[in-house]
């Protein structure tokens, strides 16, 4: 496929806007993407190349945006089978199987969900940045199951980003955690930053004014069912719902008071009287879902929510914890 062109003839801006703002409000592009095809000067004002994103759109100006074929992507297209929630010409939302890794890096370049999604988005993604790739806007952990939304356009990216960066997205987790959490419902609040010690790890540190490293980070959790109460080592079903998203944020909060997830590898350990119950039935992930989403559409401005039922492996182990309670 080759360039194509844009033209907006009569362009009129409100309130003096710049130039990138105006474009980007005209078309589907980021203001970041006609930013660069500025600098590109594939832009042009009745003819002549422009250059200044600052500049001021006069009225009854004729512009021509030549966006140029999408670069391939780095990663290989794969058909690795996908659980669609959502899906329509601006974004998809996936329900992420456990075990899938999200993108592409060192160690895990190919099967990832973007391997998947170049697959499955073939010839409707529409160069985000340049290049036919999906946006991922967020992630969630390769052992974590459940919802993420991805964008297949600029302009959704965008949107979606600016809702992540404001905190505005909805989400709500599912976690089965080692013993109880006293108080049933709580807030958990504190700055998550790499371990110095182990840099796969990431830790909590006191949050504050005069902190100098690490993200701020807020989740409140709630006690749905204890599922096994014994004073050896019980576990609680917990719906936990972010004000932010960091990298491990529930693993790292849920560890920090003291009720780590079942069959979390990295933060916690298990109860003993658990241990053969989850050899047995071979979970060796955090039990973890991503069971909401909920966001401002970023093309049409509806608010869409959507939900996703526990896996498999997550329902068995809530089905054998429940025996443990008439022991």
């Amino acid at each position: 496929m080759g360039d194509s062109e844009i033209v907006l003839q009569g362009l009129s801006a409100s309130g003096g806007q710049r130039l990138d703002k105006a474009l980007a409000e005209a078309t589907d592009l980021s203001r970041e993407r006609i930013k660069a095809l500025l600098g590109e000067g594939r832009i042009t004002l009745d003819g002549k190349v422009a250059s200044q994103p600052s500049l001021k759109p006069a009225a009854g100006a004729t512009y021509a945006i030549t966006v140029p074929a999408a670069a391939p992507a780095e990663a290989e297209a794969q058909d690795i089978p996908l659980s669609i929630a959502y899906e329509d010409d601006s974004l998809i939302v996936v329900d992420k199987a456990p075990g899938l890794v999200v993108h592409p890096a060192a160690g895990n370049l190919d099967g990832t969900l973007v391997n998947a999604l170049l697959h499955h988005c073939r010839g409707q993604l529409s160069g985000i940045g340049g290049v036919a790739r999906p946006g991922i806007v967020h992630r969630i952990d390769k052992d974590t199951s459940g919802l993420l939304v991805v964008a297949k356009t600029d302009a959704a990216h965008e949107g979606l980003a600016r809702q992540f960066a404001d905190h505005s997205i909805e989400r709500a987790y599912l976690a089965v955690t080692a013993g109880r959490p006293v108080p049933a419902a709580g807030t958990v609040r504190g700055a998550i930053v790499r371990s110095s010690a182990d840099r796969k790890k990431m830790t909590l540190i006191e949050d504050g004014p005069n902190r100098t490293r690490g993200k701020h980070a807020v989740t409140h959790y709630k006690t749905l069912e204890v599922l096994d109460n014994s004073p050896r080592g019980g576990a609680a079903l917990i719906e936990c719902r972010l004000e932010t998203g960091r990298t491990h944020q529930v693993r790292v909060h849920l560890a920090s008071i003291g009720h780590a997830l079942l069959g979390d590898p990295v933060y916690g350990r298990s109860p003993a009287r658990l241990r053969p119950l989850l050899a047995r039935l071979d979970f060796h992930r955090q039990a973890l879902h991503a069971a909401v989403l909920g966001f401002v559409h970023p093309i049409s401005g509806a608010q869409v929510r959507f939900s996703s039922e526990l896996p498999d492996d997550m329902r068995e182990l809530l089905a054998e914890l429940r025996g443990f309670r008439s022991e």
